[in-house]
């Protein structure tokens, strides 16, 4: 196994990784550097606790998306093909073959679990996960590729659900609404997500006169939706997106 590691800045300089207390960001460091060489960890739960990190930086990381957890209790790290390139006479693939069959490579090269149930929660020292109540589940991955939603999305219910929220009158035939709505659910989002990211966004926006012209169809359906729907992981704690399209590899050694 390759014994050097490297983190790319467009991930470890992003807002969604910055904002996160220091402790996260360490843990983050830590299991990283002890990662095989496919990005997979079988201990984060001694990592965090070798490291002096709670229970909170493990549950950030997955909620934002930075590592992607498996059924077994094994984790991997979401952006370790942007972060690394391991030359092929150094490089051991894992020995985590049923859990790397789970996974597809997006185009820029970032894992997303394939569509066959994904599983939620934190590596726990007595079960394999923690189950998360349904509306806090807020870190599954919803990069998927594949349009988990037969026939024709529901325009009039979603378009209807932001003016009820909003008191406003878009229109549920407008084409770029829909346009926007059709790549949303190309990307595995739900009829559900849709009216959550409403909720979530009228509760931050609403009462603000400048920020809420931007509740309108086309912002919160947008290519920021899955960062507006994880608004909602603190509360008390403004949550910005990091863009995943043309990620770069580049790097910088440890």
């Amino acid at each position: 196994m390759a014994e050097r590691r490297m983190f790319a800045k467009t991930i470890i300089d992003s807002d969604a990784f910055l904002d996160m207390p220091l402790s996260t960001q360490a843990l983050y460091f830590h299991l990283s550097m002890r990662a095989d060489d496919d990005g997979f960890i079988n201990n984060p739960r001694k990592i965090q606790r070798m490291i002096g990190a709670s229970d909170d930086d493990l549950k950030l990381l997955l909620a934002k998306r930075f590592l992607i957890p498996f059924e077994s209790g094994i984790v991997v790290i979401k952006h370790w093909r942007i972060h690394n390139y391991i030359r092929t006479d150094r490089y051991k693939e894992t020995v985590y073959q049923e859990e790397k069959a789970l996974l597809d490579i997006k185009e820029n090269n970032s894992y997303t679990l394939k569509d066959v149930g994904i599983p939620v929660g934190i590596p726990s020292d007595n079960q394999s996960v923690y189950r998360l109540d349904t509306q806090d589940r807020i870190g599954k991955d919803r990069d998927r590729d594949k349009d988990i939603l037969s026939g024709k999305p529901d325009y009039e219910s979603i378009i209807g659900y932001l003016n009820e929220r909003t008191g406003k009158k878009f229109k549920a035939n407008t084409k770029t609404y829909q346009s926007c709505i059709n790549a949303r659910i190309k990307e595995g989002f739900t009829e559900d997500d849709f009216k959550r990211v409403v909720d979530i966004m009228v509760s931050k926006w609403g009462n603000d006169p400048k920020m809420s012209e931007y509740l309108r169809p086309q912002t919160l359906f947008g290519t920021k939706m899955d960062s507006y729907l994880q608004a909602n992981v603190n509360p008390n704690k403004k949550q910005r997106d990091y863009g995943e399209n043309g990620l770069a590899e580049g790097g910088i050694e440890w």
